[in-house]
């Protein structure tokens, strides 16, 4: 375990109705670097001390979860640390990019004991044979969604290389169903391609890559999966709430700010007409998602 390199508080943080709403586990995320030449690239004891003084300022990570006397589960900072564990591979970093099965590389988690027992964040950083690196994260979800996440990691990153970080950042069911993961890399013009379609029938609006590309990806699922012309379909979005709340949350927010759209239509619609009408859907309904929205979404939880 790594503590925090210095004192920290020790309270009761209270979890919000977002924070509650996420499932119980531990995101997974998984970092590969070649190899620079340096000698102390990815050093362990370099990425401990570093580690150890970004837990000084989000002591949050090192803490665990209980339920409160209302049985609610809350953050109790008791400053137990987080999991860093040392890996050494005898093959190849090449050998596992390509392959979406990177569990291996991530600490797995016991949550059979309950939710106190286990550590909010699990690392491991598994040392290639070819003298790569890989950092396996594992973050737990009640606490961190996916951009604060990322800012825990991009501010560990800062401190192993010696860039201070800015403390006022942070002054504040089973199923049957076989899911399959799978990639598909698109290119620059593929992207402008799909960009070109929001011109087609003489439709003059302008939609982003993203509208385009969700569309696009709408469309083929409902034309794969066969579904009838009358079949309603929807696509699930995840909304950063963050800028969108007024007053906006400030950038070193610790916690979950998801909220989630959901544009509908006929599945007959969307395979008949122009890859634009699914973006002008995917459009509207992050439109609407404006701080009116969002405070009567919170409200209603």
């Amino acid at each position: 375990m790594v503590q925090s390199a210095e004192a920290t508080p020790r309270k009761v943080l209270w979890n919000s109705d977002l924070d509650l709403l996420v499932g119980n586990y531990h995101t997974p995320t998984v970092y590969f670097y070649n190899p620079n030449g340096a000698s102390n690239f990815f050093h362990p004891n370099i990425l401990k001390e570093a580690l150890s003084k970004t837990l000084v300022l989000f002591y949050p990570m090192a803490a665990r979860l209980r339920q409160g006397d209302d049985h609610r589960v809350e953050i109790y900072c008791d400053g137990q640390g987080v999991l860093f564990v040392e890996a050494h591979a005898t093959v190849a970093m090449d050998h596992f990019t390509h392959n979406l099965h990177h569990r291996n590389f991530i600490p797995a988690v016991d949550y059979s004991a309950g939710i106190e027992t286990y550590p909010l964040v699990v690392l491991q950083v598994t040392y290639f044979k070819c003298g790569g690196v890989s950092i396996g994260v594992g973050i737990q979800h009640h606490v961190a969604d996916g951009e604060s996440a990322l800012h825990f990691i991009n501010s560990w990153s800062n401190v192993a290389r010696g860039i201070p970080i800015d403390r006022n950042l942070l002054s504040l069911t089973t199923t049957t169903t076989t899911v399959v993961a799978s990639s598909f890399k698109l290119s620059r013009d593929q992207l402008n391609i799909l960009k070109g379609k929001s011109k087609e029938d003489g439709n003059t609006i302008n939609y982003s890559t993203y509208e385009m590309l969700a569309a696009h990806i709408w469309r083929s699922a409902c034309k794969a999966r066969g579904l009838p012309e009358d079949q309603e379909t929807r696509l699930y979005i995840p909304i950063n709430g963050r800028s969108r709340l007024q007053p906006p949350l400030p950038p070193g927010y610790l916690g979950n700010a998801i909220f989630s759209t959901f544009p509908k239509a006929l599945a007959g619609d969307l395979v008949s007409k122009p890859t634009w009408y699914a973006a002008n859907q995917i459009h509207n309904a992050i439109a609407r998602m404006d701080n009116e929205y969002l405070s009567s979404a919170l409200d209603y939880m």
